[in-house]
């Protein structure tokens, strides 16, 4: 998916590099959930803190090397909530798939493109970054 250009001004920023381990996934849901609702969305905040760990959950899966830290950018415009999460991995793009009822994983990606209005991957110097942005009513 092509991410379309928004000439909109950034209202805010945050940028945060979270260590590959399973524990930053809560710890970064909890600080998306409490930016948001500071920036002035808390409606969107639980949305928003759900997509940001689907994505942290794949760049730690599929992405992450050892030693590596995992970038996480929020940016808020006055038309959207840009979530992006980058890994070293840009030949592993990341797709929706069906999981089984038994399986435990698969289900993350779907879950993006329900709640984000738009979700994409980006190439960059070195690896990926998939993002996805929630629309502001």
């Amino acid at each position: 998916m092509e991410r379309p250009q928004d000439p909109a001004p950034v209202r805010y920023l945050d940028r945060l590099n979270y260590t590959p381990y399973p524990g930053s996934i809560p710890i970064a849901r909890k600080r998306t959930a409490r930016l948001v609702g500071e920036w002035g969305h808390k409606g969107l905040a639980e949305d928003a803190a759900l997509v940001l760990a689907e994505l942290l959950t794949n760049a730690l899966l599929h992405g992450s090397l050892k030693g590596q830290l995992i970038p996480v950018q929020l940016t808020l415009t006055p038309r959207t909530l840009r979530i992006g999460v980058a890994d070293p991995r840009g030949h592993r793009v990341p797709s929706i798939r069906i999981a089984a009822d038994g399986d435990q994983f698969g289900r993350g990606l779907l879950i993006v493109d329900r709640l984000a209005a738009r979700w994409g991957v980006r190439p960059c110097a070195v690896g990926k970054e998939v993002w996805a942005e929630l629309d502001l009513s």
